[in-house]
């Protein structure tokens, strides 16, 4: 049985973990630095890259120990190298590709993307193809995965990713770090018809998106308001995150229509929805009820699946070690690095 171990550290969490085939998750560490990021409302780099140094070595340690098992047993070391926060992506690899060698094991540079992409063949054995909806706060992206490194960009974001305008207008509302579930907390509280805000280039016929001038005009109405009152923050979280909705739901009908003529209609109609947004359950169930429109399964993966963790790096280099895809310990980290590119090293 091939047993992966899993690095990864391409923003603020640092993740160990532990992962087997053929989709058995042995251990799965986070450790968390909110605590950390909170006073600056936003993840600081340098921060974030020194507390993956002092972070990696114990949430390796506690992988293993969860898994029971010890360094020798594992096969192979997957390890996030791109992209992200370029300090942390380094601290991560270069760990790994040194316990590879000092190991005699082999190292494995997983896409921080494709580990996300493949994160539902791990929790529902999904089978290729099938249409994957990646929203998190760095990436907004609608892309048709064929098969393992062979990916098309269908539509992605022309400027903010939805998590960063998540992050973004909590801020604004003076909302806790990170900002996104508290938002979605406050939307429950809500009126999602209180405020009217605009639904950039969603008439263009493509699969592109565009967040900046919602998060704008969600700062120009603050102006006017009165914050001091909970409600008035309450609707306009539930506002915001209808809005959202609304866009994230006509550009996916687009993204089926794309998908289904690049594919020459699929055997399986599903679309998975991953990423730290992916957690948000009413966009999920917006964008389900949407799907089931036109005959098509949305599957996410289980929320502490959709944040970054470490067992979706582990699977994605399982996948990648069964094929035959390893890298040498000179592989060099990116801080951008297109799932595109990808099936461009695969040709």
């Amino acid at each position: 049985m091939t047993k992966i171990l899993g690095i990864e550290s391409s923003c603020d969490d640092t993740g160990a973990a532990v992962v087997a085939a053929p989709q058995q998750i042995l251990s799965n560490i986070v450790i968390s630095q909110n605590s950390e990021h909170a006073p600056f409302c936003g993840v600081v780099p340098e921060i974030a890259a020194r507390k993956h140094l002092q972070n990696l070595e114990y949430a390796v340690q506690t992988a293993l120990a969860e898994a029971k098992l010890d360094i020798e047993n594992i096969d192979a070391i997957a390890a996030t190298s791109g992209p992200g926060l370029i300090g942390g992506v380094i601290v991560g690899s270069m760990f790994a590709r040194a316990l590879a060698s000092s190991l005699n094991k082999p190292f494995i540079a997983v896409n921080h993307l494709e580990g996300h992409a493949l994160t539902a063949r791990l929790s529902h054995g999904i089978p290729y193809p099938y249409l994957l909806l990646l929203v998190s706060g760095g990436h907004c992206q609608f892309v048709a995965v064929h098969a393992l490194g062979h990916y098309k960009i269908l539509g992605q974001t022309i400027d903010d990713a939805v998590g960063e305008a998540f992050d973004k207008v909590a801020k604004m509302l003076g909302l806790p770090f990170p900002g996104g579930p508290e938002i979605e907390k406050l939307a429950k509280l809500g009126d999602p018809y209180k405020y009217t805000f605009p639904k950039p280039i969603i008439n263009q016929n493509n699969c592109d998106m565009s967040f900046s001038g919602l998060k704008t005009a969600v700062r120009t109405l603050l102006s006017s308001l009165d914050l001091q009152n909970q409600q008035t923050i309450n609707d306009l979280a539930a506002s915001f995150q209808y809005t959202v909705g609304e866009i994230l739901s006509i550009k996916l009908m687009k993204a089926i229509t794309l998908y289904q003529q690049l594919t020459n209609s699929p055997p399986t109609k599903t679309i998975v929805i991953a990423g730290g947004v992916a957690a948000n359950q009413y966009i999920n169930n917006i964008l389900r009820e949407s799907a089931a429109t036109v005959d098509y399964t949305l599957v996410a993966p289980p929320i502490k699946l959709c944040t970054d963790n470490a067992a979706m790096i582990a699977y994605a280099g399982l996948e990648r070690f069964n094929a035959g895809l390893t890298n040498g310990k000179d592989f060099c980290p990116r801080a951008r690095w297109s799932l595109e590119e990808l099936s461009e090293e695969r040709s």
